[in-house]
């Protein structure tokens, strides 16, 4: 009990500077604490606990979770709640975990940042005048300012990753369909997936296990290879015989300097745990055409009918990208789905080439303001304003199904943290997981904190 009650009274200290949750849970986390600990003092063995006994963790607001508001961070849905569980939400709750409250996201989850008009912005632990990312914004900022130690966020274009490495914290986007993310709403259909955000690359590969499965409920989710992911993130520093291809850019994007120099570093370290590391990417287009297409299609059918109710009481930006979804024929969706598989055969068959996994860098960039629709520009170059091609690093594990850990690699300009995400072929979560864990013990990054 005394582990949620601290957690409670960190998320009660933090929230009015962060903003990272929508509703805090504290009396039914109580309750789920003393239950914890009844169970402990029953006397069950230990091996027959539950792994998450007494866990804190939080639920992003997009995430339905029954009997708390899912707002997808629209006024439209600010009254809106679930009547079921999503079922990662329900294998938390079995697997003992102690859900403390639901973190913040953009409206409609199509930003890379975290704001809205029911809730306000989330801010960065490490500066609050920048942002702490999107759009499972919340949950990054919960996780690295101590608030809980394992967060559930969603991941279509980089929502996981994104607030993970500007905030500093270890985000896994898994392989599209290990994760049920049914019942919920029904955008971004075969883009975003449900996955953890965690301090540790261990706690997200224990979270992983938890929620990781296929579901009756979500007719998109498959069986995978039975694996232990906890044993994998434990497999310690030795990563002999991996061939591990990396590019900074893809030879197609802009990556500001300060990132490309954290990136050299971390390319450096994977080279000194044994991996071979070779300097090459997949000879595949710039990707944020292509998921643009896809992105604005399904989201169209999703927020579309809000439209003429809603459109002047959504977030800044936030009408014109549902409306540009219209535009979009069924035939042209049809088309953009044929590319995405041309896209992923680059990919996959690039991995079959001898490639084990892919590093790069998971942002272009570091943390920009509070306020800010997206960063000024990107190594020199001005960022168009519409949608978040900033993200384009993100974009390929999307397209292609693939998983995709990010962890923290070291600080930027104004001393503001740096990702480097590891991405493998389908199926491959246990090892991005294990390579990444071996680079997290070479950079002890979890003893360094934001001072919140």
């Amino acid at each position: 009990m005394e582990v949620v009650s601290a957690a409670l009274e960190r998320i009660d200290s933090l929230q009015p500077g962060l903003n990272a949750f929508t509703v805090v849970l504290a009396d039914e986390a109580m309750s789920g604490a003393r239950a914890a600990d009844e169970r402990v003092r029953s006397g069950a063995e230990r091996r027959s606990l539950p792994p998450l006994l007494g866990v804190p963790v939080s639920v992003k607001d997009h995430i339905w979770m029954a009997g708390a508001r899912a707002t997808n961070g629209s006024v439209a849905l600010r009254d809106f709640v679930p009547p079921e569980d999503a079922v990662p939400v329900a294998r938390l709750r079995e697997s003992g975990a102690v859900i403390v409250g639901k973190t913040n996201n953009p409206e409609f989850c199509y930003r890379g940042f975290t704001d809205n008009l029911v809730f306000g912005p989330t801010r960065n632990p490490w500066d609050l005048d920048r942002t702490s990312g999107g759009s499972s914004g919340g949950a990054g900022a919960s996780v690295s300012a101590g608030m809980t130690p394992i967060a559930l966020g969603t991941d279509g274009g980089g929502s996981i990753r994104i607030p993970a490495s500007f905030c500093g914290v270890v985000g896994h986007k898994p392989t599209f369909g290990l994760v049920p993310k049914e019942p919920g709403f029904k955008g971004w259909k075969t883009l975003s997936v449900d996955g953890p955000l965690a301090r540790s690359v261990r706690d997200a590969a224990l979270a992983l296990g938890v929620i990781a499965g296929p579901a009756p409920a979500d007719d998109m989710s498959y069986p995978g290879p039975l694996v232990d992911y906890l044993s994998a993130a434990e497999g310690g520093r030795d990563l002999s015989g991996l061939r591990i291809g990396w590019s900074a850019d893809l030879g197609l994007l802009q990556v500001d300097a300060d990132v490309r120099a954290v990136f050299a570093g971390a390319v450096r370290v994977f080279q000194s745990l044994g991996a071979e590391l070779v300097e090459s990417a997949p000879a595949a287009p710039h990707p944020a055409e292509l998921w643009n297409s896809i992105a604005l299609a399904e989201g169209f059918s999703s927020e579309g009918p809000l439209l003429a109710q809603w459109a002047e009481q959504m977030s800044e930006g936030t009408a014109e990208i549902v409306e540009a979804g219209r535009r979009i024929s069924g035939g042209a969706y049809v088309d953009a789905l044929h590319e995405k598989g041309l896209y992923t055969r680059t990919w996959a068959e690039f991995f079959d080439s001898g490639i084990d996994l892919f590093l790069m860098p998971t942002l272009s960039v570091t943390a920009f303001p509070v306020g800010e629709l997206t960063p000024a520009t990107v190594e020199g170059q001005p960022v168009d304003p519409f949608f978040d091609d900033w993200c384009s690093t993100c974009l390929p594990a999307n397209l292609t199904g693939m998983p995709a850990t990010s962890v923290p690699a070291g600080f930027g300009d104004r001393d503001l943290p740096v990702g480097v995400q590891v991405m493998g072929p389908r199926w491959s979560d246990s090892l991005t997981l294990r390579v990444a864990a071996a680079f997290e013990s070479a950079v002890p990054w979890t003893g360094f904190v934001p001072h919140v």
